[in-house]
């Protein structure tokens, strides 16, 4: 980078730090000032003050009574029954005991590397296709709101009911997938019942043998992945397309006037200006990844090859009765998750051009 434009860019970005501490500074007077200007109010004013506060703490009554109940005081309380031994009751207190016995739990590791290959599954494959199809969908076609409608379908369609069809279709004696490889004359393969890895199917037949810790996700599991995919495709899309249109188009005409390639007006000026767009889906698809558990509860809920730590959770809860335990792992998934969510945000907010 040219050093006086470094130099510039730096300036800019101490002055923008300056102005957020002026404006706080300014902020915080405010609210010291706050007494000095209330006693300055006229009776009649203060009233209505009042009254509108009242009205508006009103209308945000429900939804904090909500996120008070069912997020933030379930948040506490799971943490309170992580540190006891506690199945249908409440046993003693055991303090971290559940947490160092997860570090060291074999089963808690398998599950949180099968969520890994799942999130690794869907998150940059899923954008990625959903992007080049929201690029499509944008183009003037004919019949194209038909399309985006067709797209968005399998979103708002029931994860469970749609689970239930794509478990039939990977039937291994009368799915639909086997019986098209039959009639092309490929294998028939196992799908949800296959507990091997796809990098060592895939070699298998060139007589290669990958140890077990090369041999990839099982093909049930992508099997699965494939599923997720289809399913959140449309919400990647709706939002795809709705950040291609906040893109100003003189923008793309003038890199197309001084000779830019369609690859390159994409490559150079859509995408950077996508990024926004890209940063909100990466968070969200990441967060939904890790949450997943309709499907695989549907579609494969014994495997251990497919056993996310939502399942891991669940069957530790309502499997084992070892709420505890499992109060435990949920708050290592809430960790894990908030930690990724700040990583994300820190390392993603210096490759995203608001404009």
């Amino acid at each position: 980078m040219d050093p006086i434009a470094k130099r510039h860019g730096e300036g800019v970005e101490q002055e923008t730090r300056q102005g957020w501490a002026a404006r706080a500074r300014q902020s915080l007077r405010h609210w010291l000032e706050l007494p000095e200007e209330w006693h300055r109010l006229s009776p009649a004013a203060r009233r209505r003050f009042v009254r509108e506060s009242f009205q508006a703490y009103t209308f945000l009554l429900p939804a904090l009574v909500i996120i008070g109940v069912f997020h933030l005081f379930a948040i506490f309380y799971a943490v309170y029954i992580s540190l006891h031994d506690w199945s249908i009751l409440k046993e003693a207190y055991i303090g971290l005991a559940n947490y160092s016995k997860l570090l060291a739990d074999p089963e808690f590791r398998q599950s949180l590397l099968v969520t890994l290959w799942y999130v690794i599954g869907t998150v940059p494959v899923g954008l990625a296709l959903s992007l080049g199809v929201a690029v499509l969908l944008f183009r003037p076609l004919r019949g194209v709101g038909f399309y985006r409608t067709l797209f968005f379908l399998p979103y708002i369609t029931s994860l469970v009911a749609a689970a239930a069809v794509w478990q039939w279709m990977y039937n291994p004696d009368y799915g639909v997938l086997n019986l098209a490889l039959a009639r092309l004359g490929l294998p028939t393969q196992r799908w949800l019942l296959e507990p091997r890895g796809v990098f060592a199917l895939a070699l298998e037949p060139l007589g290669i043998a990958l140890p077990e810790w090369a041999a990839g996700p099982s093909l049930a599991l992508v099997s699965i992945i494939v599923m997720s995919i289809w399913s959140g495709l449309g919400f990647n899309v709706i939002v795809y397309l709705a950040g291609l249109g906040s893109i100003p188009r003189e923008l793309q005409e003038a890199a197309r006037v001084d000779g830019a390639g369609e690859w390159q007006v994409f490559r150079q000026v859509t995408m950077p200006l996508l990024s926004p767009t890209t940063f909100f889906l990466v968070i969200i698809a990441t967060i939904r990844a890790f949450q997943a558990f309709n499907q695989i509860y549907v579609m494969s809920p014994n495997d251990p090859t497919t056993r996310t730590l939502t399942m891991f959770i669940f069957q530790t809860f309502y499997g084992s009765s070892r709420a505890g335990y499992g109060a435990a792992a949920a708050m290592a998934l809430f960790v894990i998750l908030l930690l990724l969510t700040i990583a994300q945000m820190r390392l993603g907010q210096e490759k995203v051009h608001y404009g």
